[in-house]
């Protein structure tokens, strides 16, 4: 596999889907990946990449968009408040707007820096408890509290269970979007995308398929 065959893969799944070309965005997942297959793949002129810690992309992306510079990152793992203010420097969007606290930050944090990435709600739609993310039934509440706070909402993000049917998942999170009022609908990855590109996925995340298989210490 690699980066030119996922983007063929969207293509057909938009296609197949009756959606137009181009409709679903496609973030390459860099977390724990060597700097020389990023490299590889930012040649190729992909530019959204999207990384679960806010340390690790400090350490490295700087330096990439010294190279790059039209380079577009999205912070896709849980965020922490004390590391809010980095994070709303390093990346452009977030995915992982998860609670109250977090909303709160980020809105004084706006209001200093007069800007603010984009925002997604993460929605633990399996009710996981390990997992992070509102629960679909508080979901309509906390979305209305992160517009009362001027947040830039664009959509929702899931990860549904792993050992459950993702498309069921994947049409609930398309329905409290739609509710709602929002288009960014942040789901599917690399075993999955294609079913969530059929439930209406603007935002595919997909990593080990376009770099191969991480490598951890």
């Amino acid at each position: 596999m690699g980066l030119e065959d996922i983007r063929a893969r969207i293509a057909t799944a938009e296609a197949q889907s009756g959606r137009p070309a181009g409709s679903v965005e496609l973030i390459a997942v860099s977390k724990i990946q060597p700097e020389a297959r990023i490299r590889a793949v930012l040649d190729e002129g992909h530019k959204i990449f999207g990384e679960n810690r806010v340390q690790e992309a400090a350490g490295k992306w700087p330096d990439f968009r010294a190279d790059y510079p039209d380079i577009r990152l999205h912070l896709l793992g849980p965020l922490q408040t004390n590391k809010a203010r980095q994070a709303m420097e390093l990346f452009d969007t977030i995915h992982s707007l998860d609670r109250i606290k977090l909303a709160n930050t980020l809105a004084r944090l706006a209001d200093e820096r007069g800007r603010s990435p984009d925002l997604f709600i993460q929605v633990n739609t399996g009710e996981e408890p390990q997992k992070a993310g509102v629960l679909p039934s508080e979901a309509d509440a906390f979305v209305q509290s992160c517009r009362d706070l001027n947040l830039p909402l664009k959509g929702l993000m899931c990860i549904p269970p792993v050992d459950e049917e993702p498309s069921l998942h994947f049409a609930l999170l398309a329905k409290i979007a739609a509710r709602n009022g929002l288009a960014g609908l942040s789901m599917g990855m690399s075993g999955d995308f294609e079913r969530a590109i059929a439930q209406g996925a603007t935002h595919v995340r997909v990593g080990s398929a376009i770099f191969g298989a991480r490598v951890y210490d």
